[in-house]
């Protein structure tokens, strides 16, 4: 009985070794595999963060590297020698560098709002959310071709408000990164500051005021902030991998929207901050980080800088590409098609790609 046993045993495991399928190798479709990602001081990019500590690019072929820049311009160069396969790059600079012929391409989102002004407590009794008319008579640090700047000088011709020096405008300073322009307000000299994610939290916990939440104006509602950008020829040579490095993020989306302890951690490792500005700055509702292109809403944002005066007009289509994070998309939820966060992003595509 014992020899019959182990025969029919050795049968099955021949069996089972036979007819079980191979393991699918995800890197041999892919034109490369090693992705450099170029990414900003910020929580806003946690897409990236939770792809590459969740195993995402692993499991989509890729072999990432994150590297921190301090300005959309490093990154934009960046991609244009090469160094970066992808970068996170603001909606407004990403515009503007399409205007001047920089040949770039966006083709996924990063985040949607999150951004603002903070102010020193002397000038608000401690109060936030005044907004734009309190910063009249007041020297404001910003970041030039960023869509902190847009925005304000958007909310300062609705209030009917200049620019300039006198007790009843207010004086933009501009500077070279987000970082230095909130590191200025340790200068007597300058009184508010733009605030990305997460500088607007840290303002709060060292005693500063919020001037507004984007999230809060009607006319910045859902504004498209960081975009995922490409160098377009770097973009046409290789479609599969990018649909594979679409799929890593719109996973990591999906994570970041079941598993908030471990995404605040993994947020952590490259936003080393206190976990609570972590948590306010991804769930406090100041912002959301969703992977798709949002197209329509960067045209709109487009058309209005054009407006303001701030770049000239241009045909955003040559320089947009949707079909990356649909392809991605579909073929995620052709794998789970009961997916309810994944039928969320594709009706949220549908209705404004």
């Amino acid at each position: 009985m014992k020899k019959i046993f182990l025969g029919m045993m050795v049968c099955l495991l021949f069996i089972s070794g036979v007819c079980a399928k191979p393991k699918k190798n995800v890197k041999a479709d892919l034109e490369k595999t090693k992705f450099t990602i170029g990414h900003l001081n910020s929580t806003a990019h946690l897409l990236a963060f939770v792809a590459q500590e969740e195993g995402f690019f692993k499991e989509e072929g890729l072999s990432a590297t994150l590297l921190q820049f301090a300005s959309a311009s490093e990154l934009a160069a960046g991609l244009e020698s090469g160094k970066l396969d992808v970068a996170f790059i603001g909606s407004v600079p990403s515009i503007t560098f399409q205007s001047n012929g920089r040949d770039l391409t966006i083709f996924g989102g990063a985040m949607t709002n999150g951004h603002g002004y903070v102010i020193k407590k002397q000038f608000t009794g401690g109060k936030d959310n005044l907004g734009v008319e309190i910063l009249k008579g007041r020297n404001v640090a910003s970041v030039k071709n960023s869509v902190q700047d847009a925005e304000l000088l958007l909310l300062l011709r609705n209030a009917g408000i200049k620019v300039g020096k006198g007790a009843d405008e207010v004086n933009i300073v501009y500077f070279d990164s987000q970082k230095d322009a909130y590191a200025a307000l340790q200068n007597s000299s300058i009184d508010a500051a733009s605030a990305y994610s997460p500088y607007t939290s840290l303002a709060k916990g060292q005693g500063y005021n919020v001037v507004y939440y984007c999230s809060d104006v009607p006319a910045l509602e859902n504004q498209p902030c960081c975009r995922q950008v490409a160098y377009t020829p770097a973009l046409n040579a290789s479609p599969k991998s990018y649909k594979a490095f679409e799929r890593a993020l719109i996973k990591a989306y999906k994570f970041s929207q079941e598993n908030r302890a471990k995404t605040i951690k993994d947020v952590k490792k490259y936003i080393d901050i206190d976990p609570d500005y972590i948590n306010t700055e991804v769930y406090g509702g100041f912002s959301s980080s969703v992977p798709d292109p949002d197209k329509q809403g960067t045209i709109n944002l487009k058309n209005t800088i054009v407006e303001l005066g701030y770049t000239k007009d241009y045909d955003i289509e040559k320089g947009f590409n949707t079909s990356v994070y649909k392809e991605a998309l579909e073929s995620l939820i052709a794998e789970n098609p009961k997916d309810k966060i994944y039928a969320e992003l594709k009706a949220h595509f549908d209705k404004y790609e």
